[in-house]
């Protein structure tokens, strides 16, 4: 017996009923992207290795899936080179182009290679799929959709409101209750230069970071592993451990940064951020503790938790001031954020959140019982999509069992039965398969009778 195909692990095959869930989260977020004018681009699934490597750190590096050249890959190298040569050098000689991490990083390519064609602010969006050679596990996945959004050339803070403001208008339409937590890279920065280790600040965001999933001991024994003395990781916890209202964390970090200019500013960026979000449907709330694991923000930073479903961040993102500058083009200031998408559609499964209507695909079957009664149904089946139902009819004369069994099958609500009395009449019997309602509709009536 022939062995039964798989898949690679961390990737997922995506069922009709599924793509139709993701379909839906897909087709809100685009929604809502657009009305606040942000215009879709797509950039190609691999990318020159050149572009991708160190943008993400060492971690990131390592988590990049490397594509081997085509045709001869070894041409040029002997035996003993291949034999005697490191892992990491042999990928750099075989592989140059590499599939995409993230859709960020492909996004300031784009930006720098076609900067004469944009106009400035550039509001872009992008749905694809992004690749990490990640260890799976629930909800992480080797094989993954990213939808971003990211505004470049403005610096201002307007554009940090307005993507809080996305955030909340997609999850209210999700009905997914969500906390956004927001910091700020400049205050974190302040907090490492107050105690006395500006030079470890990497080392500090990554533990503290990690505050959620590991525990404050954990993340302190973190600390001093990274060389952070005993006397700096003291004056760390009463930040960690701080609460109150955002206005209340606001005033004690002024006190505690009133010696660091570009903390102070952070702070004051955080604030501005939070004056104009006082409206929100969501909660909104100032975490010191958020850290965020890429090197490339500067500014604001964003988290979104699910508040009714345990599982990692399903939102995030941040301000990043100079990441075209790794491509030659310094100076040009941007903030985005990155909707996880496998993720969302795991929280609104959970949920059971999906609208009938986004989930259910074919509204109306015609049962099919010969090629009189087809013929009969082919024009009504013609109209009926024309007024937008989506309808198909069964394409063999089978037992009505099996046609209904297939209705059922498929969670289509109604059934249109025609047989000789119906022809006789120029109608259709219209049978609602939830209620087991029956009535005879004229075909003129079939789309209002179904709505």
């Amino acid at each position: 017996m022939a062995q039964k195909p798989s898949i690679p692990k961390g990737t997922r095959d995506f069922s009709p009923v599924e793509m139709a869930k993701r379909n839906y989260i897909f087709n809100t977020i685009k929604d809502v992207y657009a009305l606040y004018g942000f215009q879709q681009i797509e950039t190609p699934a691999m990318e020159n290795l050149s572009t991708l490597m160190g943008k993400y750190g060492e971690e990131g590096d390592k988590l990049l899936f490397k594509i081997l050249n085509s045709g001869d890959f070894l041409h040029g190298m002997t035996a003993d080179e291949v034999a005697n040569t490191s892992t990491l050098k042999l990928a750099s000689k075989f592989c140059e182009k590499g599939l995409r991490y993230d859709l960020t990083v492909p996004f300031a390519r784009f930006v720098v290679q076609h900067r004469e064609e944009l106009t400035l602010p550039f509001k872009r969006y992008q749905i694809q799929p992004v690749w990490r050679a990640d260890r799976p596990q629930k909800g992480r996945y080797r094989e993954f959709y990213q939808c971003d959004a990211d505004v470049v050339g403005s610096e201002s803070l307007l554009n940090e409101v307005e993507l809080m403001q996305i955030v909340d208008t997609v999850f209210t339409r999700f009905g997914v209750r969500v906390c956004i937590k927001i910091n700020n890279r400049k205050i974190l920065t302040g907090i490492a230069e107050m105690i006395g280790q500006a030079d470890k600040i990497v080392d500090i965001t990554v533990a503290i970071d990690k505050l959620d999933k590991i525990g404050l001991d954990a993340v302190n024994e973190e600390l001093a592993n990274d060389g952070i003395p005993a006397d700096a990781i003291e004056k760390l916890q009463p930040i960690i451990k701080l609460s109150g209202t955002n206005a209340e964390k606001l005033a004690t970090m002024k006190e505690v940064l009133k010696d660091s200019e570009i903390g102070l500013k952070g702070v004051e960026e955080s604030e501005y951020i939070l004056s104009k979000l006082t409206s929100l449907n969501n909660e909104i709330e100032l975490d010191l503790t958020l850290a965020r694991g890429l090197n490339y923000y500067t500014g604001a930073i964003f988290e979104v938790k699910a508040l009714d479903v345990q599982i990692g961040s399903i939102t995030g993102g941040g301000r990043y001031d100079n990441l075209t500058g790794i491509f030659g083009m310094p100076g040009l200031s941007g903030v985005g954020i990155s909707f996880g998408a496998d993720r969302i559609f795991d929280v609104l499964n959970q949920l059971d959140l999906y609208p009938k209507e986004a989930v259910n695909a074919t509204q109306l079957l015609f049962v099919n019982f010969g090629e009189a009664e087809a013929d009969f149904c082919l024009p009504i089946l013609a109209e009926v999509r024309k007024a937008g139902i989506r309808a198909e009819i069964y394409p063999d004369a089978a037992k009505m069992k099996k046609q209904m069994s297939y209705a059922n099958a498929k969670n289509i609500p109604f059934v249109a039965i025609v047989g000789e009395s119906e022809m006789a009449e120029g109608k259709v019997n219209l049978k609602n398969m939830i209620t087991g309602e029956q009535q005879m509709v004229a075909p003129a009536d079939i789309a209002n009778a179904i709505r």
